[in-house]
């Protein structure tokens, strides 16, 4: 019997509120709860922040201004003096007066809202930033002895996504506070963070010509300041800040953040493939060397270049049953793991099992520290020289008491603090060793009292005194002044090691050396 015409199959109806369909309540629990928590996230949330008042206030410090350029320059000069002396702590002494944070969160609540005359004015501080940070560092190393590519250096050379990640998670953290009105010193550190290290290693690539150094920098300096501010952009836009633009130019504004962070994370990714793989790689030629060579054996030396193609290995093993054919099996078994050809050279040191095979271990150990040392002393012997104004040849190094000692030329206009200044320079750089640097026989200050109290400048110039009779290993003379003032200089020269020859007559005191000034001494610095 054929159906009414207007009769509906129930396949075709449409659900209703009273669904008693599984699907339809859990639609209906879902609506309510998402309504729930916009109606929560609107009163609790988006109608506490003064909109206008955060605008405003970021506004005001977006902008290029006096203070901020002065605060950047010092705030990089620090950064690549820490750098070049591979100290985490002064590095973070340039973070806590790094003045990023304004333009940089700034750029992205100007994308956020559509104030693209904001927008420009917050480029213009970036870019100015950029330039000036750039170019100070640049010149700091220029003019620098120190040129060596340390380790805090190294470690921004070649970005990759874990420093995407940091980078966002000091936005989110710059942003939030921003908006919510609790911004500070620590939060503009966790921006610097991001920003002024790699800053300061750009400097650095540029002016010693290291475009491998220079490139990598620059990526994660660019990486970094543009993952801030679309992150703010982001932050911004889900409290509420995007209210002005029109659907158009919220698609327009998604749209052209996905496509930076995935142009971001591109390259940073295939960095830390290649990271992983590096790390996995000399693992894997650590163990399968060992391996190959027997469960007996131990591994005192290995070297490897990666880069290279074929990839070459150098090992040395110390096994009580060396193996004739280990060399090939581990060519061969690093070949199948690494899938890349290799150019294994494995030199087997037959030895006992126990004392003797840790005997030959700790005199390898000690060759390669001797080695390292070496290393270590023609590098400040080089610097001392510098400094010195003299051949590195003239540099006596005792490597084993990590002893060092020159005898400084004469330097135009030089005093006796300047060489004193410059042995204070070297002695900071390399704090495992002692540096002496003998000055010139110049002539020495006059040291002031106040009636028989010395002054200020009256001590200073005492611990001069006495550095400078220290390096050169002589006495040194005390004429005019008082009998008192003259017991009291004496006395603490006296502490200090130094002998001195009182000598009276004259108001003023001023020191001497016991023997006569050359010639052609300076006068007093």
């Amino acid at each position: 019997m054929a159906s009414a015409p207007n009769s509906t199959n129930a396949s075709d109806a449409k659900p209703s509120d009273s669904d008693p369909t599984p699907s339809g309540w859990m639609d209906r629990v879902v609506n309510t709860r998402l309504e729930t928590w916009r109606r929560w996230w609107r009163v609790a949330v988006l109608e506490t922040v003064d909109q206008e008042a955060v605008i405003e206030k970021r506004r005001e410090e977006a902008y290029t201004s006096p203070r901020y350029l002065f605060m950047l320059a010092m705030s990089a000069g620090i950064a690549i003096l820490g750098l070049l002396l591979s100290s985490p702590a002064v590095v973070i002494g340039a973070m806590l007066i790094a003045p990023l944070m304004g333009p940089i969160i700034g750029a992205g609540f100007a994308l956020a809202i559509g104030d693209y005359s904001w927008l420009r004015g917050s480029a213009v501080a970036l870019a100015a930033g950029t330039v000036l940070g750039v170019a100070l560092t640049a010149l700091i190393v220029f003019v620098s002895p120190l040129q060596t590519v340390t380790p805090e250096i190294a470690a921004r050379t070649q970005p990759n996504l874990f420093d995407l990640a940091v980078a966002v998670f000091s936005a989110l953290a710059g942003a939030y506070s921003m908006i919510r009105g609790r911004e500070g010193t620590i939060v503009g550190v966790a921006i610097a963070t991001a920003l002024m290290p790699p800053l300061g290693v750009v400097g650095f690539g540029l002016a010693t010509a290291n475009w491998t150094v220079f490139s990598g920098a620059l990526l994660l300096y660019v990486t970094n300041l543009m993952t801030i501010a679309l992150v703010a952009t982001i932050m911004a836009r889900i409290y509420g800040f995007s209210a002005r633009l029109s659907e158009k130019q919220t698609r327009w504004q998604t749209a052209l953040i996905i496509a930076v962070f995935v142009g971001l994370a591109v390259p940073l990714f295939f960095s830390l493939r290649q990271i992983v793989w590096e790390t996995n790689a000399a693992r894997i030629i650590r163990t399968t060397v060992l391996d190959e060579a027997g469960s007996d054996a131990r591994l005192s030396h290995i070297e490897f270049d990666l880069d290279a193609d074929p990839v070459t290995v150098s090992a040395t093993v110390l096994t009580p049953n060396p193996r004739s054919s280990a060399e090939q099996d581990s060519e061969a078994a690093l070949a199948s793991r690494l899938h890349r050809p290799i150019d294994l050279t494995l030199t087997q040191f037959r030895v006992g099992t126990g004392a003797e095979a840790e005997a030959i271990e700790l005199l390898r150990a000690r060759e390669d520290s001797q080695r390292a040392l070496s290393e270590e002393s023609r590098s400040l012997a080089e610097r001392m020289a510098l400094i010195a104004g003299v051949d590195p040849g003239e540099v006596t190094v005792d490597a084993e008491a990590r002893r060092a000692v020159v005898r400084a030329a004469r330097i135009p206009g030089a005093g006796m603090a300047t060489y004193r200044a410059l042995e204070t320079r070297i002695q900071d750089a390399s704090p495992d060793w002692t540096v002496r640097i003998e000055p010139p026989l110049l002539a020495l200050p006059t040291i002031p009292f106040d009636g028989q109290d010395l002054t200020a400048a009256g001590r200073d110039a005492l611990n001069l005194v006495a550095w400078a009779a220290s390096r050169r290993g002589q006495p040194v003379s005390l004429t005019g002044g008082s009998s008192e003032t003259r017991a009291i200089a004496a006395q603490l020269l006296e502490e200090a090691g130094i002998a001195s020859v009182p000598v009276v007559g004259g108001p003023v005191m001023q020191a001497g050396w016991a023997d006569e000034l050359e010639d052609d001494a300076a006068p007093p610095s």
